[in-house]
């Protein structure tokens, strides 16, 4: 999904570049604005419940030590989640301010 995200950013990138941009351009990057926040959500809601599984592991180790590991292996799980919402959340801004920019230089 990173790569799809960043693929369509020098995309658009590469479309700003010029005078005017079309409406429809406009209303399919709407469209992907959508579609980039849905998935965005959804990591959200899974890094979430990583780290509260990874707390509840970490918190039931004190009467039963071998959750220490499952919490070690959450927590494991829980970087690449944290890094991967933060490349989604930050290109989705950037969408936002992708669309400002089209909205400057509609085609009437």
């Amino acid at each position: 999904m990173k790569k799809y995200l960043y693929n369509y950013i020098k995309e658009v990138d590469t479309l700003l570049e010029k005078e005017t941009v079309p409406e429809d351009v406009i209303a399919n990057h709407l469209i992907k604005i959508e579609f980039f926040q849905h998935e965005r959500q959804i990591h959200l809601f899974v890094t979430l419940a990583y780290a509260l599984f990874a707390i509840v592991s970490f918190a039931v180790s004190t009467f039963e030590p071998m959750f220490v590991f499952i919490g070690i292996i959450l927590v494991l799980f829980l970087v690449p989640y944290v890094l991967h919402y933060f490349h989604l959340e930050n290109g989705v801004q950037y969408l936002y301010k992708q669309y400002d920019e089209m909205l400057k230089k509609v085609e009437r």
